[in-house]
């Protein structure tokens, strides 16, 4: 038996609206954005009474997707203990990373929906130059951007 693929990758976020518009910033599409509860959807992820509304990001002619949740019922949680802003080496789920083709105009289309770096925009000998940055919901996003000879 074999993987067929990997179909996304989901985010819980605080503010669906400020995710979306994030990383349609980063130049994704919303494929579309739907309510998700019943019976069946909190048999799955495990919660009574789940309601939550989610939007698909997919990435324009590639393949890959983001599935923003906001959940509204129950709330979602913040993990103890502090900080509520995890470290690089926090264990779990820990980044998405992003070929781009300039991470200067990336990083500035992405600075007014709240993006702010993690570390600094780093030269990686002579093949990327690479960044750790954090988005809505305190999510961390890497850029990695291919020199060019």
């Amino acid at each position: 038996m074999t993987i067929q693929r990997m179909d996304n990758v989901g985010i819980v976020v605080d503010d669906l609206d400020a995710a979306v518009a994030f990383f349609t910033a980063l130049g994704m599409e919303l494929e579309g954005r739907m309510p998700v509860e019943g019976s069946w959807a909190g048999r799955v992820v495990g919660l009574d009474d789940m309601r939550c509304e989610i939007a698909m990001m997919r990435i324009p002619d590639a393949p890959g997707r983001l599935e923003l949740a906001k959940y509204h019922h129950p709330k979602a949680i913040v993990p103890e203990p502090e900080p509520e802003i995890a470290p690089a080496n926090t264990l779990g789920l820990h980044r998405v990373m992003f070929a781009v083709d300039d991470i200067e105009d990336t990083l500035a289309r992405l600075r007014p929906h709240g993006a702010e770096l993690v570390g600094e925009v780093t030269r990686y000998e002579d093949s990327h130059l690479l960044c750790y940055l954090r988005g809505p919901s305190g999510i961390i996003l890497a850029l990695a951007e291919q020199l060019r000879p």
